[in-house]
């Protein structure tokens, strides 16, 4: 195979590399948070209320899901309904999932920010291998509490798209749900989630 011939093949050789094995979900991941950091992706979350700004699939009235069983990523037995009380942010994910892997970093970011003893979050991996969730997360360093689901997840958590995000608020409610990657490390975000904690009072 002569060099021209060599130089031709290589662009489709990395594309097959990538899209075809355990690399793609972590360089479209990687791609995706890159244009999430520099601007060139808008990805917009609420700037004031959850429910108001967001794009609300689910709005107020829809009752809290008092059943959602769970289990951490060591097999501790949790349920949803354990966290009534606190604003919950609940992300549905999976290691293999790019946008998922892409909005993590702010995710993150995010829950190191907020009063825990007022917002909980919950990130549930779809993933059917328990251990392929959890070597992601431990080897990304993330400490946002992660659990896997132990059946089927009921309303409003039977989304057809990952990422998916819901707000539950302090009082039983659905504040707001978003399907698709969002920055939620923002000052806005955060006052929102803030604001939606303080109506507990």
């Amino acid at each position: 195979m002569n060099r021209k011939t060599l130089t031709s093949w290589l662009p489709l050789a990395l594309f097959a590399l990538v899209m075809f094995t355990p690399l793609r979900p972590i360089v479209l991941g990687g791609v995706q948070r890159g244009l999430l950091a520099t601007g060139l992706w808008k990805a917009e979350v609420p700037a004031t209320a959850p429910a108001a700004a967001m794009p609300v699939v689910l709005t107020g009235g829809a009752a809290y899901p008092h059943n959602l069983p769970m289990v951490t990523l060591d097999g501790k037995p949790v349920n949803l309904s354990d966290l009534k009380g606190k604003v919950v942010f609940v992300n549905l994910w999976a290691s293999w999932c790019p946008p998922c892997r892409a909005e993590m970093p702010g995710i993150e970011a995010l829950y190191k920010k907020v009063d825990k003893s007022k917002v909980a979050f919950v990130m549930l991996s779809l993933d059917d291998d328990a251990a392929k969730a959890r070597k992601f997360v431990q080897a990304q360093g993330y400490t946002f509490p992660v659990y896997l689901r132990t059946g089927d997840l009921p309303a409003p958590f039977d989304s057809n798209s990952i990422p998916s995000t819901v707000i539950l608020g302090p009082d039983g409610q659905v504040a707001a749900r978003h399907d698709g990657m969002a920055e939620y490390d923002t000052p806005e975000f955060k006052a929102a989630l803030d604001k939606l904690a303080k109506s507990a009072r």
